[in-house]
């Protein structure tokens, strides 16, 4: 992955370029992806209605849609499912997104640009935060329904979940928000796990 250095005003509570959360959570989620074993594509994951093979795809379609979306494009132009990618093109797609991704937020002046979400215009620096928590959420989702145990990275998850309980309340839940009711989890337990109950996982 090409180091992604700068500042921002605008900088993740975690103290750093907030690029640098969202593309180890990328990473992180690339590296899930492709360890995910033909037998287990058909796996239920704790993400309703989501199949193993669902969230590869969804996964590689959040991917393109970070370019998108950092492009000043609408990210919902993007399919939800990369139906296109067959299962033994996974590396190949998620090297093809990594780049294309890296070489529109290189700029650090994306972070002040206003960016369009599909359900909020945010700066990008808040972007970036939204979408290493969809990508963290969904690697964890992945990972609990093929059986791995990713290596989490600390970074990666301090801004998600400084942020998480602005950006979605404990209440209400369900319906527009496609969330279940907050698991409560121990204060000091992992990011991982704060991050997943919040979010209305059972760690």
């Amino acid at each position: 992955m090409t180091e992604i250095s700068g500042s921002s005003e605008n900088e993740a509570r975690a103290g750093t370029d907030p690029r640098r959360a969202l593309f180890k959570a990328v990473a992180l989620a690339g590296d899930t992806v492709a360890a995910v074993r033909p037998e287990q594509y058909g796996n239920t994951s704790p993400c309703p209605d989501y199949s193993a093979r669902q969230l590869a795809q969804h996964l590689v379609a959040v991917l393109r849609r970070v370019s998108v979306a950092g492009s000043g494009g609408h990210p919902f132009t993007v399919p939800s499912f990369a139906e296109d990618v067959r299962e033994d093109e996974w590396q190949k797609a998620w090297e093809d997104g990594v780049r294309d991704a890296e070489a529109v937020w290189s700029d650090p002046a994306v972070l002040g640009k206003s960016i369009e979400l599909g359900f909020a215009t945010v700066p990008g620096a808040a972007a970036c935060i939204v979408y290493a928590t969809e990508l963290s959420l969904h690697t964890w989702d992945l990972a609990q329904a093929t059986g791995q145990a990713p290596a989490w990275d600390a970074e990666a998850l301090a801004a998600p979940v400084a942020a998480m309980r602005h950006a979605v309340p404990a209440e209400p839940r369900g319906g527009p928000v496609p969330f279940g009711p907050v698991v409560e989890v121990p204060t000091d337990a992992p990011l991982i796990d704060q991050l997943a109950g919040w979010y209305g996982r059972q760690p």
